[in-house]
């Protein structure tokens, strides 16, 4: 039994930050693997299975615009909200006193395509039951339902998605004309390999406390009439 799913995925705003840029936030022209990784482990998500993105399809084609948005210099400490539960100081941030205008060159009325599959890592919980098909069935169901327990984005937590709906499969027929031939993307971030592997280094899942060592990995990706076959690149993408 396969245990892959195809969706796709619509928005108003993407944004898909390119490392290099380093003050204002440039947009890749297409999603990275990691972000993608990412919007799916928001409908659902457990130790015991990753998530693994096969093939990306571009339906819409690629335009820009320029926005500039208030953010925040610094963000909340997570050892001020410990300290706040023991009853000692006040776990607060003043936002007037944070806040920063930065500019931003986004995509705008976006539509993907996600071929993905999940595997086992062996990270087991207090179930016994941690078997694909378990997984594969709940995940089905949140998919058919529209169900996630956080809100998926497009790259940024303030671009929501609009719309995720499971199909079985693309309709390629779609894709815009734009976006027809041999794309070379160039050099993108493919996602970033965790020194801990992504289990807690207490290995302790009920308070887990994990690594913020990490390496970034690149790909150069080609994108084929709208279509960036991950498969093809994931060989020497591995950690």
């Amino acid at each position: 039994m396969s245990y892959g799913f195809n969706i796709i995925v619509e928005a108003d705003y993407a944004l898909f930050t390119r490392p290099e840029m380093k003050v204002e936030r440039v947009s890749y022209d297409v999603p990275t693997v990691s972000a993608l990784e990412g919007l799916i482990k928001s409908v659902y998500w457990k130790p015991a299975i990753r998530f693994v993105i096969d093939r990306i399809v571009v339906f819409n084609p690629i335009k820009f615009i320029n926005i500039r948005r208030n953010e925040l210099k610094s963000k909340l400490p997570v050892s001020a909200v410990r300290s706040q539960m023991k009853g000692v100081g006040d776990a607060v941030i003043y936002a007037d006193e944070q806040r920063t205008q930065r500019a931003g060159m986004v995509l705008r009325d976006v539509k993907y395509g996600i071929a993905f599959h999940f595997e086992m890592t062996g990270n087991k919980s207090d179930h016994d039951d941690e078997s694909e098909e378990k997984h594969y069935n709940i995940m089905l169901r949140r998919l058919k339902n529209g169900q996630c327990f956080r809100q998926p984005c497009m790259g940024c937590r303030e671009f929501s998605v609009r719309s995720i709906e499971l199909v079985e499969k693309f309709d390629l027929e779609s894709v815009d004309e734009s976006l027809k031939g041999d794309t070379d993307l160039g050099y993108m971030l493919y996602g970033l390999c965790f020194e801990d592997g992504g289990k807690p280094v207490n290995g302790d899942w009920n308070d887990p406390r994990f690594s913020d060592k990490a390496d970034a990995v690149y790909y150069r990706p080609h994108m084929i009439d709208g279509v960036i076959d991950v498969n093809k690149y994931r060989e020497g993408c591995l950690c």
